[in-house]
């Protein structure tokens, strides 16, 4: 990869892992539902009359924007509300791997290689190993929300395999369009609209910062970047940057919030990020009849 290239990677990888304490300091200001609308809002809204319709089956848009932008994003701010700290969030959404390859062999019938089923028994032990930690103070029912958003990932992933869309970015910027009315009538339904007007009555600079950052940096900009790697590189060349997330997530929510690691959950870290990375190592295919290989991470972005 050119160096050029790498240091893009790298700084999207950066932008994606602070994405999650972002998420948490916003969520100090808003109601978790809203928080998300107003995300995509911002990123929609100025970007839909610059960009223009999606190029690919509004199906698609809509399925992924609801699976991806409701669903996904939803559980996960709801989750971090409830006490799942930024750096264990950045790690546990990661289970989305597992998710995409266990869709993609039941709806798409693809066979998965060894080393991928290898990586998921060792993703798996290291998310039992957080789910029975009993030092985490994260309660174990806002963890089944992450969980959770980690399957919808994987739901979204497959749609979008389906959708094959050739310019990411501007699919994300329809995708997040598609998001915003469902998760403003969710949480006027949940969160109350009275709760809703509040928040945005009272915004702040943090807030504004924090809306600022998850629309045009872990949005566009990832999108955007993410995407153009994709059309230079293969996927099994990109992808594996995405492992390096939670890692960059964990030592900023060391680093900006004070979060601790302890040590079963360090090696719950280094489980499932050893498992991820078994799932996307790629043996040499010299046959024409080779199996088909599921692209497991379409963005790691939180």
């Amino acid at each position: 990869m050119n160096p050029r290239h790498v240091l893009l990677a790298l700084a999207v990888v950066v932008v994606w892992g602070i994405n999650f304490v972002v998420i948490e300091v916003g969520l100090e200001g808003f109601p978790p539902l809203l928080f998300s609308a107003l995300r995509f809002f911002f990123a929609a809204v100025p970007a839909i009359f610059i960009l223009g319709k999606p190029r690919v089956a509004w199906r698609y848009v809509i399925a992924v924007g609801l699976a991806l932008g409701v669903a996904k994003f939803g559980l996960l701010f709801v989750g971090m509300d409830h006490g799942v700290p930024a750096g264990l969030a950045s790690l546990v959404l990661q289970c989305q791997v597992i998710f995409t390859l266990l869709f993609a062999v039941v709806v798409l019938r693809e066979r998965p290689r060894r080393t991928q089923l290898l990586g998921i028994a060792i993703a798996c032990v290291g998310m039992g190993l957080i789910l029975f930690d009993r030092g985490l103070a994260a309660p174990v029912g806002a963890l089944g929300l992450v969980i959770a958003a980690g399957a919808c990932w994987g739901v979204s992933n497959i749609v979008t395999r389906h959708a094959k869309p050739q310019d990411t970015l501007r699919f994300m910027v329809w995708v997040s369009a598609v998001a915003v009315v469902p998760l403003l009538a969710l949480s006027a339904l949940t969160e109350g609209v009275g709760n809703d007007l509040d928040a945005l009555r009272t915004i702040d600079l943090t807030g504004v910062g924090a809306i600022g950052y998850l629309s045009f940096l872990a949005t566009l900009f990832g999108f955007g970047i993410w995407g153009f790697l994709l059309r230079q590189y293969d996927a099994s060349t990109v992808a594996p940057f995405s492992l390096l997330v939670p890692v960059v997530g964990m030592g900023a929510a060391w680093l900006l919030r004070g979060e601790q690691v302890g040590l079963q959950q360090g090696i719950a870290a280094v489980l499932i990020i050893g498992g991820m990375a078994c799932t996307v190592i790629r043996r040499r295919v010299r046959t024409e009849t080779a199996v088909r290989e599921p692209v497991l991470a379409q963005s790691p972005v939180g």
